[in-house]
């Protein structure tokens, strides 16, 4: 039977996110986050559990959206907590991990990434980089930069994913001007 639940975080999962995706800050506190526990296809179109940590008021949202893409048997090739990589984005993205909460600033500046705040979340990082003046993230998504191409796991205007999280009113960054991040979602 498929899982799909949100649950405030046990003092074990505290225990192991704290000094790697978590310190005190005074944006967020540990009563703030929820994990949830989702099931998923895998590109093997095997079922699978994965664990994912997010802000209290973003749960309900997740726990729908990754319910209608398990139903769809919508194709998510891993979800992991992003403490499994010592919170490293790059080790994130380039293993194609989807995830959320990672205390953190976007790479570069001093600005807090939405991820930080648990209301942002990566699908198929591999196969829907982040581009940003001329640089692909991760690297080994290079060759899914050329968005006019057709490949498997592609976020566009026709997928599933985009069109859940739409309905649901969070954000896509790859309707972003500028740069394009096709694997982000957040909630305004």
């Amino acid at each position: 039977m498929p899982l799909f639940t949100a649950n405030m975080l046990s003092a074990e999962t505290v225990a192991h996110i704290t000094g790697v995706t978590y310190s005190e800050n005074p944006h967020i506190t540990i009563d703030r986050l929820r994990q949830l526990t989702l099931t998923y296809i895998d590109f093997e179109g095997k079922e699978k559990v994965g664990l994912m940590i997010c802000a209290a008021e973003a749960a309900e949202d997740l726990l729908w959206i990754f319910s209608e893409l398990y139903k769809a048997r919508y194709q998510i090739e891993k979800i992991r907590l992003a403490d499994e990589y010592g919170g490293d984005d790059d080790l994130i993205m380039a293993d194609n991990c989807s995830s959320c909460f990672n205390y953190r600033f976007v790479a570069g500046t001093t600005t807090l990434s939405m991820h930080a705040l648990g209301r942002a979340v990566d699908i198929n990082p591999r196969y829907n980089p982040y581009i940003t003046g001329g640089k692909i993230l991760p690297s080994n998504g290079a060759e899914y930069a050329d968005r006019s191409r057709d490949f498997p796991h592609k976020i566009d205007s026709g997928d599933l994913c985009l069109k859940l999280f739409k309905k649901r009113g969070w954000k896509w960054g790859g309707d972003w001007a500028g740069e394009k991040d096709y694997q982000h979602f957040y909630m305004p």
